[in-house]
């Protein structure tokens, strides 16, 4: 059973998501937080397996909640939610740790299964929706020269990372590379490691800000 955690300041949305989510076998929710300082209090009170956080709420917001989480509790995933599909708040809440974005508008079934996929450690961002954000809002601060865990990665870790920035999956880069996907679900962790990133919406973050790729590349 994954155990959500609500965080939204509308009790018809938060009432609306319950629905929805207790109606899969798999899937219950434990809680509801109406701002971001209740959401930090009640996930570390009652330990969820997935936050489901919107971004925008009164008093603490969601980025600075989900920062907080991510830090005291590592082992509960957040899945950031947000009115707006290009909003620079969706950046800084993958930067502050959540493992996905969706916009709120999307079906049930692509909420209900955004759950499952950050409870299994992957990100529920849609690849070209990520790259799309990145590329409108990662601008700033281009370094002259690679950062030093950067420069420690292999040509073909870089080359993967290169990939990951362009919205491929590992099968994909499996098939661009030729080498099995086992070889680059080896390589992916190494270079996670190297980076000190947790999934692959921070690894675009840092190869965007690095400048290995260009907005529209």
């Amino acid at each position: 059973m994954i155990r959500v955690l609500l965080a939204d300041d509308h009790e018809l949305v938060r009432k609306g998501f319950t629905l929805m989510l207790d109606a899969q076998p798999d899937l219950s929710v434990v809680g509801e937080a109406a701002d971001g300082a209740e959401a930090v209090e009640l996930s570390g009170r009652l330990r969820p397996d997935v936050v489901l956080m919107d971004l925008h709420m009164p008093g603490l917001d969601g980025v600075r909640a989900t920062e907080l989480i991510t830090a005291q509790l590592p082992g509960v995933r957040v899945l950031a939610l947000s009115t707006f599909d290009l909003d620079e708040n969706v950046v800084a809440a993958l930067r502050a740790g959540a493992d996905g974005f969706l916009p709120k508008d999307v079906s049930p079934e692509e909420l209900i299964e955004g759950v499952r996929v950050v409870h299994r450690g992957e990100s529920a961002v849609a690849p070209r929706l990520l790259t799309r954000l990145i590329g409108t809002f990662v601008r700033a601060s281009r370094p002259k020269a690679l950062p030093a865990e950067l420069s420690g990665l292999t040509d073909r870790e870089r080359e993967i990372l290169v990939l990951i920035a362009r919205g491929r999956s590992n099968p994909e880069i499996a098939a661009a590379l030729s080498v099995s996907p086992s070889t680059v679900k080896n390589h992916v962790t190494n270079l996670f490691s190297k980076i000190g990133v947790r999934d692959r919406a921070q690894a675009v973050i840092v190869a965007y800000e690095a400048a290995l790729i260009e907005p529209g590349a």
